[in-house]
């Protein structure tokens, strides 16, 4: 089509032919057969020559005496025109002296189509940029690290599982669970980590862990403790760290990163080289502070499964039928009192879009339930807050707050 059209719809049509035919032969079917059927205005060739109509693609297989195929007509033109093109091209009955049926696949709106395309994209550049996000003094510690020995994202095996150039060479590597957590271990210096990407454990990581000291550096969640039990059936692991309870790897600042990987790293030796010490006083503080905070996990576990039973159906429903759309999208959403969305936003937009919002009843979103969300959602009159996990939540207010665990919408 030429540069002057913008192509709205591609209308996809298959056919039947009973003889030997070539394209030329269904080009000029489709032209000289619909041709003055609905007037001279509607007639394709006036239509390419306005850029309405581009250029028709046609795909013929012949075989035993018969040609079947496909056509897509690319269109600028509004829906019904492009309807009455598609129905105008079904009534064909004949291609030279042969018996035709043609039948209409479907209009593909390509607008649409880029809008998925953009969306998509837009979502991965949001995610990308909450991973990147780092404050003046992060950085500052980050250009420190770069300065000893610069990291690089690379993959490893055939499972292509993301990792720090140093897991080859290093005599000692850390477990992470997933490439956002490699990234951000990079920023805090340490270009040993790999990613094992989900529970079931490849064997890639089996092999690399040979003759290595390993580190499990994971998720202070739910998810975290049951990755463990799956790695600690298929790898040594000679040392396990966590997150803070409730917060995962990549959401640490590399100062946290530091500090709770400090015990592991040998003084004046760069991350990627040492080798992990023997258990220390400070190994077995970190531990026994992991294993109360396990504790407290599981004692605040228990109260959202408990408020369960205060949450009517009419509320589940709507939860039920929200989590699909926000799940994994790092986005939120806001309803009104009659469940209708008044808000979908990024999650690092919330608290600020909260405070401009009208009318609010429930929030639901991709993500950890702070104390500052809830004091923002409770100012703006928001009853319910449902999310993945609770922070640390000392102030009480009046809204309420759930899991989808424990509204047993995720397992």
């Amino acid at each position: 089509m030429p540069n002057t059209g913008i192509v709205k719809y591609h209308v996809k049509l298959k056919f039947e032919v009973d003889g030997l035919v070539e394209k030329a032969d269904i080009i000029g079917a489709i032209f000289g057969q619909t041709e003055g059927l609905l007037g001279p205005e509607m007639n394709l060739n006036e239509l390419q020559k306005v850029s309405k109509v581009g250029r028709i693609e046609v795909n013929v297989d012949s075989k035993s005496n018969m040609a079947k195929g496909d056509a897509v007509i690319p269109m600028s033109t509004d829906i019904s025109t492009a309807a009455l093109i598609a129905a105008a091209i079904e009534s064909i009955d004949k291609v030279g002296p042969f018996q035709a049926k043609f039948g209409l696949v479907g209009i593909d709106d390509i607008r649409a189509i880029k809008k998925k395309v953009i969306v998509d994209r837009a979502k991965k550049i949001v995610q990308e940029w909450a991973t990147k996000t780092i404050s003046e003094g992060e950085e500052m510690l980050k250009d420190v690290y770069d300065a000893s020995k610069p990291g690089k994202l690379t993959a490893f095996g055939k499972a292509q599982l993301a990792c720090g150039t140093g897991v080859f060479d290093s005599d000692w590597i850390i477990l992470v669970e997933g490439r956002a957590d490699v990234i951000n271990l990079l920023r805090a210096g340490f270009d040993n980590a790999i990613a094992i990407e989900g529970a079931k454990i490849d064997e890639s990581v089996t092999k690399l862990s040979e003759g290595k000291k390993v580190i499990a550096f994971l998720d202070g969640d739910r998810a975290g403790d049951l990755i463990l039990k799956e790695l600690q059936g298929m790898v040594k692991v000679d040392k396990v760290l966590r997150a803070p309870m409730g917060r995962e790897v990549e959401e640490c600042t590399p100062l946290e990163i530091a500090e709770i990987l400090r015990d592991v790293v040998v003084v004046g030796q760069h991350p990627s080289s040492g080798q992990p010490p023997e258990r220390t006083p400070m190994n077995r503080q970190v531990s026994q502070e992991y294993g109360d905070a396990q504790s407290d996990r599981q004692q605040s576990k228990d109260v959202p499964q408990e408020s369960r039973k205060e949450d009517n159906d009419d509320i589940l429903s709507i939860v039920r039928e929200v989590y699909p759309q926000i799940n994994e999208t790092l986005e939120a959403v806001v309803l009104d009192g009659s469940m209708r969305t008044l808000l979908k936003v990024p999650v690092s937009d919330l608290v600020k879009k909260l405070d401009n919002t009208e009318g609010a009843k429930m929030l639901v979103l991709d993500g950890i339930i702070t104390q500052r969300l809830v004091e923002a959602a409770d100012k703006a009159g928001i009853e319910y807050v449902v999310g993945h996990r609770m922070g640390d939540l000392k102030k009480s207010t009046d809204v309420r707050v759930r899991t989808f665990v424990a509204m047993g919408i995720n397992n």
